[in-house]
């Protein structure tokens, strides 16, 4: 089928495979189908309708033509604050695409605003690759349930004074979701919405990585004060940065971008403290912040105790007593992204 040659840009997996294509009829040269989304607001829905035309034209018929119907299985969402009662402030950590130490963030900036007093929570968003379990030292955990309002909710998980919450405390992280679209769309929402935060100065959200309609769809559930978006420096990165702030700023969302986290900024060796490498390029991050008048919160070094922190499930924010450019680091971007939160409310 021509069709299933069409991939979903964020997922890397067909729209047949992932439910997406309804009501195919053919008369003729001429072919109509619905094309099946889970917003309506989904930004990448020209690209994956034109892309299902081009694979028309090249595996059927050149001259076929093509209609295509968007639609959407929305469901009437309920008010995003009563999600999420006692929660002062969501932030959502995103990146235009994966492999750029989004959750490694994520999961140090939790740390370093739990550290400055503050009382927070951590939602584990990537349904395809939930990381936090690792990163906190966790694994498959017994979740209880409690009653709020004649409800049953999940009780988080609470780590290093953090309370957590992610789909890979419920399933076996050595077997892949087969989940389509909607599926984990409708897994985060449930995830969000059945989960007891109680009172939280801070509820950070670790994003799946891209810009999709899961992602959208996230965004829309959860009343988000404001969004932070991690790149590299390398300037095949930073292009995917320009999509997240086109994302969040999408009139479905409008979305406050706090600002750029550049990470894996230079390489600092342990051996010589004071000197920096920037083997990905310099300051590219600072350079789109500043056309695009957003802030840059923060530069973090490529060095390995990060890395060995989060595969060890003791992230470096932990570290007390001695400061290092890396804790130094996440702290400053946690004080930074207090100040843009402040800015927004004073404004």
């Amino acid at each position: 089928m021509a069709l299933s040659h069409v991939n979903d840009p964020d997922l890397g997996r067909s729209l047949t495979e992932l439910g997406m294509i309804e009501n195919i009829k053919v008369d003729g040269k001429k072919v109509s189908f619905d094309l099946v989304l889970t917003t309506p607001a989904c930004p990448m829905k020209k690209r994956m309708s034109d892309d299902c035309i081009n694979a028309i034209h090249e595996y059927v018929d050149r001259t076929a033509e093509v209609n295509i119907n968007l639609t959407s299985r929305e469901v009437p969402q309920p008010d995003p604050h009563e999600l999420v009662p006692g929660v002062k402030d969501v932030i959502v950590v995103a990146s235009g695409k994966g492999g750029v130490g989004k959750s490694t963030v994520a999961v140090n900036l939790a740390i370093s605003l739990a550290k400055t007093g503050a009382s927070v929570g951590l939602i584990d968003a990537d349904i395809y690759g939930p990381s936090i379990p690792t990163m906190f030292n966790l694994g498959q955990e017994d979740i209880i349930g409690e009653q709020h309002d004649g409800k049953t909710y999940m009780l988080p998980i609470e780590r290093y004074g953090i309370k957590l919450m992610s789909i890979g405390f419920l399933v076996d992280a050595d077997k892949a979701l087969a989940w389509r679209g909607p599926m984990a769309s409708g897994a985060l929402k449930q995830l969000v919405g059945e989960t007891w935060w109680g009172e939280l100065d801070y509820l950070v959200v670790d994003m799946p990585p891209g810009t999709g309609d899961v992602q959208l769809t996230l965004a829309q559930t959860l009343p988000v004060s404001g969004a932070i978006i991690v790149s590299t420096p390398q300037q095949v990165a930073l292009a995917d940065v320009v999509r997240g702030v086109e994302l969040f700023r999408n009139p479905a969302l409008n979305i406050p971008v706090l600002g750029f986290v550049e990470n894996m900024s230079y390489f600092t060796p342990a051996e010589l403290p004071d000197h920096k490498y920037y083997i990905f390029g310099k300051e590219g991050c600072k350079r789109l912040a500043a056309a695009m008048e957003i802030p840059l919160l923060g530069e973090i070094p490529l060095v390995q105790s990060i890395a060995e922190g989060s595969d060890n499930g003791q992230p470096v924010s932990l570290w007390t007593g001695t400061e290092t450019p890396e804790s130094t680091a996440f702290m400053q971007l946690a004080e930074r992204t207090i100040a843009e939160l402040c800015k927004l409310k004073n404004h």
